[in-house]
């Protein structure tokens, strides 16, 4: 019978070796351990917010390797299945996160703090089909850190379980499961859970000024004249940039923060609002959506969106830091976007009709809904 109140051996195991030591009954928290590759197969997913240590931990076990590789043949024998040899690792990222570290080397990888060098065992893919490539090249790899395997497409998650299940290779992945809204990042993620053999949960702290409590998520947020404004809920899912502070309303910033401190403005209006107005124009009429839009583009104060935030947020005490989620441009943009990347409810013709009449900054729209994987091209329609 499992008796779910036991310690792991581990952990007794610890115990009772600080106690030859001579320390007193103490708290004794689970050892800190160098990483196993003996284990065939592994999916390990490793979670977090952003800055909370995940691919330092990725760099970790890229170290723990580079010690591993260099014991004898005995140990050859368990970390290998066939030619794989789990302490072989191979690194893998985005085609996308070309720009988040340009100032380190080309090989490097890099985490807030530091970096190790990976040499020939890197590569940036952008897709499932990429990483079987890399696979078929390094058939005596074992190991494979996935940066950020939420980005890619839900295949890939079949193609880590194929492999790990076939071969004995080790998959690591750190990469984000919630996204700033605080749901399941994608179909990716949700997929990553369901094959996980191992699920390692990293925090970091709040970075609120006036907290120190341990933060699960990432905040998004924009810098405008010095102020922190909130992202909607609505903002555009993926947005791609570098990991530099920034200022303006083209790129956001991103942080770990508690729960208390996690701002996430217009979550009720999404719901309430503009998706329904979204669903009208998908059934022809479209007059209200562009209404609202022309508001939020040029007349915010008296949107619906800001009416339903002084609603909801004038009695709480961070009042002014939800309302200063309005302050950001591109609001109809980010608004216009949802509708068509997230709900599919509007044609392509539609967006640039839209656009093209409520004068919408098209090349904020021509990137955003490039990033979320859906290309107008603005420019030649508008010829027509």
């Amino acid at each position: 019978m499992n008796n779910n109140n036991s310690r792991p051996a581990s952990d007794d195991n610890t115990d009772a070796f600080l106690k030859s030591l001579g320390f007193p009954s103490i708290e004794v928290h689970q050892s800190f351990s160098h990483f196993d590759f003996t284990r065939p197969g592994r999916r390990v997913l490793v979670i977090g917010p952003m800055g909370s240590g995940k691919t330092e931990f990725a760099a970790r076990v890229w170290r723990d390797a580079s010690v591993a590789v260099s014991k004898g043949p005995a140990v050859k024998a368990l970390t290998s299945t066939g030619i794989a040899d789990r302490r072989n690792v191979f690194f893998i990222r985005s085609v996308l996160d070309a720009s988040r570290f340009e100032d380190y080397p080309a090989d490097a990888l890099p985490y807030r703090g530091g970096y190790v060098r990976c040499g020939e065992n890197m590569a940036r893919i952008s897709d499932s089909f990429g990483l079987e490539k890399v696979l078929e090249d390094n058939p005596s790899v074992g190991t494979f850190i996935i940066d950020e395997a939420s980005f890619f497409d839900e295949r890939i998650v079949y193609v880590i379980r194929k492999h790990s299940l076939q071969r004995g290779v080790m998959f690591v992945m750190p990469t984000l499961i919630l996204n700033f809204r605080r749901d399941i990042f994608n179909s990716t993620a949700r997929l990553m859970l369901d094959i996980a053999t191992d699920v390692i949960p990293l925090t970091a702290y709040c970075d609120h000024r006036d907290c120190l409590d341990g933060a699960f998520y990432t905040y998004r947020y924009y810098n405008i004249d010095g102020r922190e404004c909130p992202a909607l809920y609505f903002d555009p899912l993926i947005i791609v940039g570098g990991d530099k502070e920034k200022s303006g309303s083209w790129a956001p910033n991103y942080c770990a923060r508690c729960d208390a401190h996690h701002y996430l403005p217009g979550k009720e209006y999404t719901f309430f609002t503009l998706k329904p107005l979204g669903e009208k124009a998908a059934a022809g009429d479209s007059a209200p959506l562009e209404r609202e839009l022309a508001l939020l583009a040029t007349d915010k104060e008296n949107s619906a969106l800001f009416c339903s935030m002084l609603e909801q947020y004038a009695s709480l005490p961070d009042r002014e830091v939800y309302l200063d989620s309005i302050r950001v441009d591109f609001i109809a943009e980010k608004a216009l976007c949802y509708l068509v990347c997230e709900q599919n409810l509007l044609t392509d013709d539609q967006v640039v009709s839209i656009a093209s009449r409520l004068g919408l900054n098209t090349k904020y729209l021509s990137q955003i809904l490039t990033d979320n994987g859906r290309v107008i091209d603005f420019g030649q329609r508008l010829l027509f």
